[in-house]
């Protein structure tokens, strides 16, 4: 453990892990496999746990979860890649810190609802171990404090799992972004609109049904997430759409947040699903939801740019993150697939299918190890995340996506709560660098193995 943070720390003038403004490699690899723990193993975790099962160069040491049945998934999971069973914690909330005790493990993936991230990552970088955490990190400002001077003070990488940055397509266009395809970015858009209530309320019949219970008598997300639509307004989860439009922006390396706006709808949908499937005598038929049922974010950056964020997941819709990507030279919006480079598309004031340039501006990562990825969840995004989180273990390098992006794309939740509670009045994002935005270097993606 000493001699892994020792190592992080001297590699860096300022001893910090995350590493401001370093290359993304500090090492070269080795042939030591890295030994792995799983906090949390039901659906998400799971996905984490069956790829990192299949690669050659990681062994799992140790899982941890509450519900019989995920642990006993887990180990069908092992089983089936011909691996050696896991050790087990279970048996009590708290049982993840006796699993970080191990000197056997090297880095921890983190699986559990919302409200154990910090407290979990927090323990695993005190422990002198990588963390991956599942999304959104953080629920509160001060929590997202907590991640940052935690893994500053420890010397150990905290990486935020977010796989959309990994997706195809979003690295076509950072590929195009920083060959100024677009030219000079001026506003981008994105959010995470993905019909949920089926999540919030299922009831135990199957893993996407159209129950209406949640808590105790629901099932995975359903006993956790439904919660926070109960007791909170705000964009409860931007990191999907905020991460990749983070890197086309370069936030945290030469520019940053610098303040926000947002404004909720009313509250109905939630509540119309629970009439029409359990009808208008149901009890959870008189709960009231706090959440709007969409929560339109708008954000200001420092080298000007506008984006605004939608969170809306109780109403019916088809699934879409909403991106569009504009600048002075061409605008890129996936909703419809299809893209405008002035002087470049066949018509003026035209759309043109995007597909030409998805497959000219192909990212690297995705030609080497594309047929690696499939198969992988979320048409293969879960396996290059998953990928990075182990090769930056391997290599004792800083992660790509580090504890700063964890922090000030997690943030965007509570800075939403705040401006609606207070009539959509602006709010600043905390500098969570403390100024090293203006030196470091966006590197994410540039090496083409990890």
């Amino acid at each position: 453990m000493d001699t892994r943070r020792n190592f992080i720390k001297k590699t860096t003038a300022t001893g910090i892990a995350v590493g401001i403004g370093l290359p993304n490699i500090l090492s070269g690899q080795d042939d030591r496999k890295v030994r792995l723990g799983f906090i949390g193993v039901g659906l998400r975790g799971r996905e984490h746990l069956r790829l990192s099962l299949q690669r050659k160069d990681t062994e799992v040491k140790a899982i941890c979860d509450l519900d019989p049945d995920a642990i006993n998934k887990a180990k069908d999971l092992a089983k089936k890649a011909g691996k050696p069973e896991p050790a087990v914690y279970t048996g009590d909330e708290w049982a993840w810190k006796k699993m970080l005790e191990r000197d056997d493990i090297d880095g921890v993936v983190i699986a559990t609802p919302w409200l154990w991230h910090v407290p979990m990552s927090i323990g695993t970088m005190k422990a002198g171990k990588y963390a991956g955490v599942e999304v959104s990190v953080a629920n509160t400002v001060q929590e997202c404090w907590d991640l940052v001077n935690t893994s500053e003070e420890t010397g150990m990488p905290c990486m935020i799992l977010e796989n959309v940055c990994y997706r195809r397509d979003v690295m076509a266009v950072l590929n195009m972004v920083r060959e100024g395809m677009f030219g000079e970015l001026i506003h981008l858009e994105c959010g995470y609109q993905h019909d949920l209530r089926h999540v919030k309320f299922n009831d135990g019949k199957d893993a996407y049904g159209k129950g209406v219970e949640f808590g105790e008598k629901g099932i995975s997300e359903a006993s956790w997430r439904t919660a926070h639509s109960v007791n909170r307004n705000g964009d409860l989860y931007p990191t999907h759409g905020i991460g990749p439009v983070a890197e086309y922006l370069d936030i945290n390396r030469g520019n940053k947040f610098d303040y926000l706006t947002s404004v909720a709808t009313k509250s109905r949908g939630l509540h119309d699903y629970i009439v029409k499937n359990g009808g208008e005598n149901h009890p959870n038929a008189k709960v009231k939801f706090k959440l709007g049922d969409i929560i339109t974010t708008t954000i200001k950056t420092h080298n000007g740019e506008s984006i605004i964020v939608s969170h809306d997941t109780n109403l019916p819709r088809p699934y879409s993150l909403g991106f569009r990507v504009q600048g002075t030279n061409g605008i890129w919006m996936d909703i419809n697939d299809s893209i405008y480079i002035e002087g470049k598309s066949p018509k003026p004031h035209e759309w043109e299918p995007d597909a030409a340039y998805m497959e000219k501006y192909d990212h690297p990562l995705w030609k080497k190890f594309g047929k690696h990825a499939e198969g992988a969840g979320h048409g293969g995004m879960d396996y290059f995340v998953n990928h990075a989180f182990v090769e930056s273990i391997k290599r004792k390098a800083p992660t790509p996506l580090d504890v700063y992006d964890a922090a000030s794309w997690s943030v965007i939740s509570p800075l939403s709560e705040q401006s609606i509670s207070q009539g959509s009045a602006p709010v600043l994002f905390p500098d969570f660098t403390r100024g090293k935005w203006m030196v470091r270097k966006n590197t994410f993606a540039l090496d083409d193995s990890y």
